[in-house]
């Protein structure tokens, strides 16, 4: 396994909209592994292809307590949304960086497990959050796009001063 660079906003590769998986092959399990492997090591719950610089419709999320719960998605799709939730969201490729964004408060989802058997999975709380704003990566949309014009401009700002601290 290993670990792989997360690409941090604003970059415009987060923007690319990721392709279906056709095949789930070694290639892709390796990848799979290697985006667990990542997202721990991050101290992350929840990672998707495109984060990591691959354009496909991979999405890895653990939110158990002890990291004993990894779910792996491909081509997620949600099916159902319902009710509305206001939850404090971080993100890998925006570090640092928290604020409250509006989602559905459960979903039903439709994906393919890492057998690359069909499976659906009804989640709420903090799962149902993890799912819609990973699927959002797929779809080229990172959290803060979700912020008012004005929180993202001060993002923005906030994020260019600490990389240049970081030169």
């Amino acid at each position: 396994m290993a670990l792989l660079n997360i690409l941090h906003y604003p970059d415009e590769r987060l923007h690319i909209v990721a392709k279906p998986v056709t095949e789930v092959d070694d290639s892709l399990l390796t990848l799979i592994d290697d985006m667990l492997e990542t997202m721990y090591e991050a101290h992350g719950i929840g990672l998707a292809a495109t984060q990591v610089n691959v354009h496909k419709r991979v999405v890895v999320i653990d939110v158990s307590e002890d990291k004993t719960g990894p779910l792996v998605m491909i081509n997620p799709k949600i099916t159902h949304r319902d009710g509305e939730r206001e939850y404090e969201e971080g993100c890998l490729s925006v570090p640092g960086i928290y604020d409250k964004v509006k989602r559905a408060d459960r979903v039903t989802l439709e994906a393919l497990g890492r057998d690359g058997k069909p499976y659906t999975l009804d989640a709420d709380d903090l799962l149902a959050i993890c799912i819609q704003h990973e699927i959002d990566h797929l779809d080229g949309k990172v959290f803060v796009e979700h912020l008012s014009r004005l929180k993202q401009d001060r993002i923005l700002k906030k994020l260019k001063k600490q990389h240049q601290k970081n030169l």
